[in-house]
């Protein structure tokens, strides 16, 4: 029995030390900045540095910066929502905003930073850079690589010819109706988003192959259904319609001519191929000048960098099924134009949104643009509020 014992003893006291010693490597190793993405004391500092957890391509700026002046203003202390009155101060606390920048005709008029983090940081996009997947979209249109953006996007993308995809008009799913089968439930360990990024990091599976499993529930451009899955497969489309990677396009066609100042990065997969659905990294000025572009209809300074019509088409969607409100053939009440919400009682603004609360808010009507960059895990919940607070800043900023 001592035998026995013993034999026990040393085999726990080994595997102790084997789990230790895993533990202390994986500790110190690449992959730990992955696995704690998302934990609440990680989160700030993972999404201002992207670079250290994910492979990435470089988007160079140019030399011709669009120069921003600065005009201060005080935010408003409330805003509504609802029928009450609330505190801005606290709303920008309790989302976690680790950023925030307002622009009014070209002047900065606040500019803030929070949770460690400053001017010079890079900020991950999230679900903002479909809007910017988007642009590059119309621009490889108007340039004459993508012929008609009804076509199917298996004329583009070969290895896509065996999936829901291969027959989606390129415009569904530019306004995500695809109709493709796609979990987008973050929540869920096995949701198809969380599988995507899962296979891509874990295994080095090419994006573009679990786009290629994905099949068809409904006919493209009858549904509004969140799937950030069809960016990826425009992201396929740009690659293959140019024959440039997503970052070199980006950086030749669009940071540079609208005069970004700091050079961007663009997250990949292991294998290379950007990750089209999210995951830009800039500064909030960069950020805010891409928005500008937006605001000046796709022109800085009178030169056309984004086509006009493309810009218009982007945000005042047409189709029944986009339109924001109570919509039975949506699975939102934002409208949703070519990558950009159209939020509730519509008054001419529209925002790029991604997960944990960032966002690039255009205000026309004011020429103002927001930035803020967050790390709110409530932000399924505050996507309202955040309008209502933007509205306000907006009219404050313009005097109202």
């Amino acid at each position: 029995m001592r035998r026995v014992f013993k034999f026990l003893g040393w085999t726990f006291g080994i595997l102790a030390v084997v789990l230790l010693a895993a533990f202390l490597w994986l500790r110190n190793s690449p992959y730990w900045a992955g696995i704690t993405l998302f934990a609440d004391a990680h989160r700030a500092e993972n999404f201002r540095t992207m670079d250290r957890i994910f492979p990435y391509r470089a988007v160079p700026r140019g030399a011709d910066v669009w120069a921003f002046t600065t005009a201060p203003r005080p935010l408003p202390e409330t805003y509504a929502f609802g029928a009450e009155t609330r505190d801005l101060a606290g709303f920008l606390a309790r989302t976690e905003t680790t950023g925030l920048l307002v622009v009014h005709d070209g002047a900065i008029t606040h500019e803030s930073y929070r949770l460690g983090a400053d001017e010079a940081a890079l900020f991950t996009s999230w679900s903002v850079a479909k809007s910017v997947l988007s642009a590059l979209i119309g621009i490889a249109v108007e340039e004459g690589h993508i012929a008609s953006i009804r076509d199917p996007i298996g004329q583009y993308v070969p290895g896509l010819a065996g999936s829901g995809y291969a027959a989606v008009p390129i415009e569904d799913a530019l306004t995500m109706s695809s109709g493709v089968d796609f979990n987008e439930d973050y929540d869920d360990p096995r949701s198809d988003i969380n599988m995507l990024f899962f296979r891509a990091m874990a295994f080095g599976t090419p994006i573009e192959d679990s786009i290629a499993a994905l099949q068809s529930i409904r006919a493209p451009g009858e549904f509004n259904a969140y799937v950030s899955a069809d960016t990826m497969a425009l992201g396929l489309v740009l690659e293959a319609a140019t024959g440039e990677t997503v970052a070199d396009y980006l950086s030749s066609r669009l940071w540079a001519p609208m005069g970004a100042e700091a050079d961007a990065t663009w997250s990949t997969d292991r294998t290379g191929r950007e990750i089209a659905l999210c995951c830009l990294n800039a500064t909030l000025r960069d950020y805010a000048r891409f928005g500008r572009l937006f605001l000046e209809g796709g022109a800085r300074d009178g030169v056309q960098i984004v086509p006009a019509d493309w810009v218009h088409a982007s945000v005042n969607p047409q189709a029944p099924h986009l339109q924001p409100g109570d919509n039975p053939a949506s699975d939102w009440v934002f409208g949703y134009g070519y990558k950009w919400w159209i939020p509730e009682d519509p008054r001419g603004d529209f925002t790029a949104i991604g997960v944990w609360g960032q966002y690039v808010y255009v205000d026309p009507a004011r020429a103002v643009v927001i930035v803020k960059t967050s790390t709110d895990p409530l932000f399924d919940d505050n996507d309202h509020e955040t309008i209502a607070a933007f509205r306000a800043i907006a009219a404050a900023t313009t005097g109202e």
